[in-house]
C-alpha cells in the first residue's frame, strides 16, 4: 500500500492542484454566462470534444494503449520506441480527421444532443459555439497519448499538472467575457465577438495543455519520427481488442445522450435547473475522485499489467486490493460531506456575477445526490482496471451496457414521473443506483477473472472508515444547522460551515480513523507529516 501512495502523492498534489483551478474556471464561467439559454447552449458544446474524444480515442487509451505499451517496451528490442512512434503518427492523423470531420458536422451533433424543445436561436448559438471549440479535440487527444506513454515511463506529474494551465486560461477567457465589451448572458444580446471570445478561448486552454505533455514527453526521452508501417507491430492486435473499447464507449456515450436530452429538456420546463446545473454538479463530484483516485488508477494499471503479463496474479490481486483500499480512505469521508454540506460548497463557488442563490442551491441539491454515488462509482472505475490488465475489454462493454441500461430506465421514470424542478435531482439518483448495482456485478466477475480480490478485507475497511466518518458527518451537520439558525444560506455563511463543518470534520475524520488504526489513513497522516518535517 505504501507503495501504491508514494506513486500517486506527486500525482495527488498536481491533481488537487488541478481540480481546485478548476472549481475556479467553473465558477467563473457560472458567474460569465449563468445557467440559462446561454449557460445550457455553453455546456452542451463544451461536452461535445469529450464525447467524441471518448467515443474514438479515450477508452481505448485506458484499456488497450496502456497495457500494450507496456507489452511493447518488454517485447521489443527497441522497448518499444517504434511502436511508440507508430502510435503517435496514427494518433495525430486520425486526430485531425476527426477535429475537420467534427467541425463541418457541428450542427448535426448539437441537434443529436439538444433538446428538441431548444428556439432556433439557442441551437444556433450552440452550433456556433462547437464549430469554435471542437478543434480541441486533436489536441486534447494528442496531449492525452502523450501523458498515457509518460504514465507507462513512470512519469505521472505532467499528466496531472498540465490541466492547471488549460484551467488557467479558461479562467482569464471568463474574467475577460465579464470585463470587455460588456457581453451578455442574454442569449439575444449575445454578440459573434462574445461567441469567439469562449469558444477560442475555451480551445486555447487545451492547445496549452497539449503543449505542456509534448515538451514533458521530449524530456522523458521520447524522440518523434514519422512511421507509417503497421506490420509486426502489434497495432493490429490492439484494433482488434480495441473494437470491444468502441462498443463499450458508444454504449456509455448512449447513455450520456439520454441523461443530455432529459436534462436540456428539464431545463425548458424548469430554467436554470437543467443541464448546467446536472453539469456543474458533476464537476464537483468528480472533484475528490479526480484527486485520490484517478491517481490511484494511473499508477497502478501499468504496474497490474506488468503483474498480469509475467503471471503473478498474488501481486495483481494485492495491488487492487490496497487501490482500493487507499480510495476509500478518502472518498468515503468526501462522500458523506458533500451529503450533508453541497449546497454550502455550490453556494460559495456559483452565487455571484450572473448567478443567482437559488440557482447555487439547487446545483448542491443535486450535489448531495452524486455524493451517494462518489464510492460506488470509484470502484466501477477500479474493477473494470482489473479487466484491462488482461486485455479483456469485452467484459466491461457488458457491464458498460447494464449500467447505461438501468441509469437510463430510471432517468426515463425520473423525466416523466417528477415534477420539472426535480427532473435533473433524479437524473442523479438514478446515476447512484446504476453504478451501485454495476459494482456488484464487476466485483463478481472481476475476483472470477483473478481468483479473488480479498473482499472480505476491503468490505471490513470499508465498514471502518464509514464508521470514522460518521462523527465528520454529524459535526457537519450541527454546523449546519447552527448556521441556518441565525441566517440563509450566502456565501458568507456557507464559507462559514464549510470551514467549522468541513474543516473540523475532516480533523475528526483523521483522528478517529487514526486512533482506529485504519492503515491507509495513517499512512497518509505519516506521508503528509514526513512531508512537512523536510
Amino acid at each position: 500500500m505504501s507503495r501504491v501512495l508514494r506513486a500517486s502523492a506527486v500525482m495527488m498534489a498536481g491533481t488537487m492542484v488541478s481540480r481546485l483551478t478548476g472549481f475556479l474556471r467553473t465558477a467563473v464561467i457560472a458567474a460569465a454566462i449563468g445557467t440559462w439559454a446561454l449557460g445550457d447552449a455553453y455546456n452542451a458544446a463544451y461536452q461535445i470534444p469529450y464525447i467524441l474524444f471518448d467515443l474514438l480515442i479515450g477508452g481505448v487509451l485506458s484499456s488497450v494503449i496502456v497495457p500494450m505499451i507496456v507489452r511493447a517496451q518488454k517485447r521489443d528490442a527497441d522497448a518499444g520506441k517504434a511502436f511508440e512512434q507508430r502510435l503517435m503518427t496514427l494518433a495525430i492523423l486520425i486526430l485531425s480527421v476527426i477535429a475537420v470531420l467534427g467541425v463541418l458536422l457541428a450542427g448535426p451533433i448539437m441537434q443529436l444532443y439538444t433538446a428538441d424543445n431548444w428556439t432556433p436561436r439557442k441551437v444556433e448559438i450552440a452550433t456556433t459555439l462547437a464549430m469554435l471549440i471542437l478543434p480541441q479535440i486533436a489536441f486534447f487527444g494528442i496531449g492525452a497519448l502523450a501523458g498515457a506513454i509518460l504514465n507507462t515511463r513512470d512519469r505521472f506529474a505532467a499528466p496531472m499538472w498540465a490541466p492547471v494551465l488549460n484551467n488557467i486560461v479558461v479562467i482569464g477567457v471568463g474574467i475577460a467575457y465579464i470585463v470587455i465589451g460588456g457581453a451578455s448572458a442574454n442569449i439575444e444580446e449575445v454578440t459573434d465577438r462574445d461567441l469567439v471570445l469562449l469558444g477560442l478561448g475555451t480551445t486555447a486552454g487545451i492547445v496549452a495543455q497539449a503543449i505542456i505533455l509534448i515538451i514533458a514527453l521530449h524530456r522523458a526521452g521520447f524522440r518523434f519520427r514519422p512511421r507509417f508501417g503497421l506490420r509486426d507491430t502489434g497495432l493490429g492486435e490492439a484494433a482488434k481488442t480495441a473494437s470491444w473499447t468502441f462498443v463499450y464507449v458508444g454504449i456509455t456515450q448512449l447513455g450520456f445522450l439520454v441523461t443530455t436530452k432529459l436534462a436540456t429538456g428539464a431545463g425548458e420546463q424548469a430554467p436554470g435547473m437543467g443541464n448546467s446545473a446536472y453539469a456543474y454538479a458533476f464537476q464537483l463530484f468528480q472533484l475528490p475522485y479526480g484527486i485520490i483516485a484517478v491517481s490511484v488508477i494511473t499508477a497502478m494499471l501499468p504496474r497490474m499489467s506488468r503483474y498480469v503479463a509475467d503471471g503473478e496474479f498474488g501481486s495483481a490481486r494485492e495491488e487492487f486490493g490496497s487501490a482500493v483500499r487507499l480510495i476509500s480512505s478518502v472518498i468515503v469521508p468526501a462522500g458523506m460531506l458533500l451529503m450533508v454540506l453541497g449546497p454550502a460548497v455550490t453556494t460559495l463557488i456559483f452565487s455571484w456575477g450572473r448567478m443567482t442563490g437559488g440557482n447555487a442551491l439547487y446545483i448542491g441539491n443535486v450535489l448531495q445526490v452524486f455524493g451517494l454515488a462518489l464510492v460506488p462509482f470509484s470502484i466501477f472505475q477500479l474493477l473494470l482496471r482489473v479487466f484491462y490488465s488482461f486485455g479483456d475489454t469485452r467484459t466491461p462493454t457488458i457491464l458498460g451496457g447494464l449500467n447505461v441500461l438501468i441509469n437510463a430506465a430510471l432517468s426515463l421514470v425520473a423525466y416523466f414521473m417528477l415534477p420539472p424542478r426535480y427532473i435533473v435531482i433524479g437524473l442523479a439518483f438514478s446515476f447512484m443506483i446504476a453504478y451501485v448495482l454495476g459494482s456488484g456485478v464487476a466485483w463478481a466477475l472481476a475476483s472470477r477473472k483473478v481468483g479473488g480480490l480479498g473482499g472480505r478485507d476491503v468490505f471490513s475497511g470499508l465498514s471502518q472508515m464509514y464508521t470514522a466518518a460518521i462523527p465528520a458527518a454529524l459535526i457537519a451537520l450541527l454546523a449546519l444547522w447552527l448556521t441556518r439558525q441565525f441566517a440563509d444560506i450566502t456565501a458568507l455563511t456557507s464559507a462559514i460551515m464549510l470551514a467549522a463543518g468541513g474543516g473540523f470534520g475532516v480533523v475528526l475524520y483523521l483522528a478517529t480513523a487514526h486512533r482506529m488504526r485504519i492503515p491507509e489513513v495513517s499512512s497518509i497522516i505519516g506521508l503528509v507529516a514526513g512531508r512537512v518535517r523536510r
